[in-house]
């Protein structure tokens, strides 16, 4: 598939600037030159846009954020770049509230240049992911301001190595960050590990792999998830559920890209990115002395922070829009407005995650083309739950005791057909947590499944 066209505005009175800026941009990238913002085409659209400062040697910076105001005002979702061998803090400061992204000191280096046409590239193929349906398992659906700094996030790290760590509830989308940020680094591999299903004991054998005969049933050589996503990415799923005993062997791992495999007694040497994702803050787990501070901090270094559903609200006409169109053709339903307020004045405990599964039983249940407000309070949980709900979350989970906090599991499960994914979220606890209860009370029947 031929790579969608892009373009880019050069506004710089120094012609070896737009020559120089021209031999860096890919093939699929067009540039147009101007000397002053009143140059600007009015029909056409940018992507991106450089802007000197000064725009003649003998004008202030005020014809520079003129520019920045005037091209942001026209193309609001440009990304603006300011440059100036003026590195002054007040002119900086005043180019970024005029709307630039970033600020570039001149001379322009080469490698800095392609870094930024290279992360803008990877925002605008997150921002049309209609029209990519085709090329990736998932997609960031939304396009509020919450929306828009979750893509900006992940664009920002394209090309960028070491850990990252996505953090966010339960439901709103670690898994679809984690494989839009492999997909924007062109085709590595992507092996995904939910650390909460691992038991302790086969942790490193799972992780780093084992040599035959290395313990009873060691049949065979086993290559571990480390060594399979060489050259390309780990995610590590529920990060907060690896056990204290286990954290030291990750991190000596992220600090050295050294394995060895269980009963082995040379070294592997690897080149693997890690993405690890947490619903629970892990400064806090910090705190409470059950995740290692220097983990932590090596972890952290670059992190995206998920809003939850009930913070990006203006996102719910499109989410469901979408999750109505994956389903039958046969069962072509859409939501009246009063519909979608319901849905608004809800606060998803389970985030994106609850609305897809609502959307898919709406899909089944709703009589009429158009689904109605009874039709979504009918599926929406009912105020005894709710009150439970709110109850647990006030207490703690582990606060609560025998025979109500078995009858909350069993109204989440109930709730949400079974759906250990969506009752996990309902209740504000991790997949890990939920399955350790189940299993204390001896409550089977589930499903699980994955989406945004």
């Amino acid at each position: 598939m031929a790579e969608p066209q892009r373009n880019i505005l050069i506004v710089d009175d120094d012609d070896l600037i737009h020559q120089a800026i021209k031999m860096i941009l890919p093939k699929n990238w067009k540039a147009t030159s101007i000397r002053g913002v009143g140059q600007v085409p009015t029909n056409s659209f940018f992507h991106a846009a450089f802007v000197d400062m000064h725009l003649t040697k003998n004008t202030s910076a005020a014809e520079g954020l003129a520019s920045i105001r005037a091209i942001r005002e026209q193309f609001p979702l440009v990304e603006i770049f300011g440059m100036s061998g003026d590195l002054t803090m007040d002119l900086m400061e005043k180019a970024l509230a005029a709307g630039a992204r970033r600020f570039l000191a001149k001379p322009l280096m080469p490698e800095e240049v392609q870094s930024i046409i290279d992360k803008v590239e990877a925002l605008w193929l997150i921002r049309q992911s209609d029209e990519r349906c085709g090329r990736i398992a998932h997609m960031w659906i939304g396009s509020s301001k919450a929306s828009q700094q979750v893509m900006l996030g992940i664009s920002g790290l394209r090309g960028e190595r070491g850990p990252i760590l996505i953090e966010g509830e339960t439901g709103t989308g670690k898994e679809v960050v984690a494989s839009l940020l492999n997909t924007q680094e062109n085709g590595r591999p992507l092996i995904s590990l939910n650390l909460g299903a691992i038991p302790d004991n086969l942790f490193e054998s799972e992780l780093f792999g084992h040599v035959r005969g290395a313990f009873t049933g060691a049949d065979a050589l086993k290559i571990g998830l480390t060594e399979a996503a060489n050259g390309g990415d780990l995610f590590l799923d529920e990060i907060e559920a690896l056990p204290l005993s286990q954290q030291a062997k990750l991190l000596r791992f992220l600090e050295s890209g050294e394995i060895r495999r269980v009963g082995a007694k040379e070294p592997i040497y690897l080149k693997v990115r890690v993405i690890a994702a947490s619903n629970k803050s892990l400064i806090e787990l910090v705190k409470k002395g059950k995740f290692r501070e220097d983990l932590m901090f090596r972890l952290s270094g670059k992190k995206i922070v998920l809003p939850p559903l009930r913070e990006r609200t203006e996102d719910l006409a499109e989410l469901c829009k979408y999750f109505l169109s994956k389903e039958s053709s046969a069962r072509r339903k859409i939501f009246a407005e009063q519909a979608l307020e319901v849905l608004k004045s809800y606060p998803f405990p389970g985030n994106v995650r609850e609305l897809k599964r609502i959307c898919e039983q709406l899909s089944l249940t709703s009589p009429l083309p158009v689904i109605r407000p009874q039709d979504v309070r009918s599926l929406l949980p009912t105020e005894d739950i709710q009150t439970a709900v709110s109850f647990q979350l006030e207490r703690g989970l582990p606060d609560l005791i025998g025979n109500f906090e078995k009858q909350l599991l069993s109204n989440a499960l109930d709730r949400t057909n079974s759906d250990v994914d969506q009752a996990a979220g309902l209740l504000k606890i991790s997949r890990s947590s939920f399955y350790k209860k189940m299993k204390d009370y001896g409550i089977g029947g589930i499903s699980g499944g994955a989406t945004q």
